[in-house]
């Protein structure tokens, strides 16, 4: 699922440059998926208060900041490149994790890999032949996105596993997603009116009359688009994004932390090696050994990083 919304992601990107307004309508066409079930009662709608949306707002914030960084950081770069950086986020978690209390202390080990990730990622950015070679743009908007997604996960754990103890409120994880999406969306649109908003209709005019160029150029070639082709692109990644998180939500909760790293992990190689063929964005020898050491570092961070349950006392 995460691969396929990389795919149509880049897709609508290359074709139409208004990044947030892209993040925004794959946020909506989540909206639109969760809206119809609870009116419908297929589920069951979450039953939050005023105090409830507003302690989650901050968290929605997060999200928000997240998603429309990752998404920028794939429209100014390579896909492969930006999901390289991305698997720097722990390095942003670690950190994140000590200066805002309570501190989160993890194993020797742990910090380690960190090391590790770092090193990996700092390999991939170096060329051969030519030295450190960053698409500045690109890792900026990565990092920027990992920083969100650490403070993420450090300010709305608390909140989350509150309102999903209680069980009159029905935040079950899809419930937990669906309105952390719904957040995400609001906060989106305060930023797209503030930026792309005034210009849409003109960066829309634009994109069409580039494909349509293209079509005049070569009927059968990438250039040639029309404007269905960006709706349909920028609604299916938005169809992907939403029920991958979704299920993942649900997953996580169900399998645990190590078998989600695992799969993490897997999943971010699955969409390093696809998107590079698809797009044909070259990878030479030092992104792919450095892609390989910082994900590998990934999951050995998440290894060792996992606390097992203490055990019962026999009694």
């Amino acid at each position: 699922g995460n691969t396929v919304y990389n795919i149509y992601n880049k897709k609508a990107l290359n074709l139409i440059h208004a990044h947030w307004t892209v993040a925004l309508a794959q946020l909506v066409v989540g909206i639109v998926w969760c809206i119809p079930l609870w009116i419908t009662g297929l589920r069951k709608a979450p039953k939050i208060n005023m105090a409830d949306w507003m302690s989650l707002a901050p968290i929605g914030l997060f999200a928000a900041a997240a998603h429309g960084g990752s998404v920028l950081a794939m429209g100014a770069g390579a896909v492969s490149f930006a999901q390289v950086v991305k698997a720097c986020e722990p390095v942003f978690a670690a950190i994140i994790g000590l200066l805002i209390p309570p501190p989160d202390v993890k194993p020797i080990l742990a910090y380690v890999m960190l090391l590790v990730i770092v090193g990996g990622v700092g390999l991939a950015c170096v060329k051969e032949g030519k030295g450190i070679d960053i698409n500045v743009f690109a890792f900026g908007w990565a990092s920027f996105a990992n920083l969100a997604a650490a403070l993420k996960g450090k300010l709305g754990k608390d909140v989350t596993h509150r309102l999903k103890a209680d069980a009159s409120k029905n935040m079950s994880a899809a419930n937990s997603y669906a309105v952390m999406n719904i957040l995400s969306a609001a906060w989106t649109l305060i930023v797209v009116v503030f930026t792309e908003a005034s210009s849409i209709q003109e960066t829309w005019n634009h994109a069409i009359e580039d494909g349509a160029k293209g079509c005049k150029k070569d009927p059968q070639g990438k250039g040639c688009f029309t404007g269905n082709d960006i709706i349909i692109n920028v609604v299916a990644s938005g169809v992907a994004f939403y029920l991958y998180n979704e299920f993942a939500f649900a997953f996580t909760a169900k399998v645990g932390a190590v078998t989600s790293s695992v799969l993490n992990t897997l999943k971010r190689v699955i969409i390093i090696v696809v998107t590079a063929i698809i797009f044909g964005e070259p990878m030479d020898r030092n992104s792919q050994l450095g892609s390989a050491i910082a994900i590998t570092g990934v999951l050995l961070y998440s290894l060792a990083s996992h606390k097992p349950a203490p055990k019962e006392k026999a009694k």
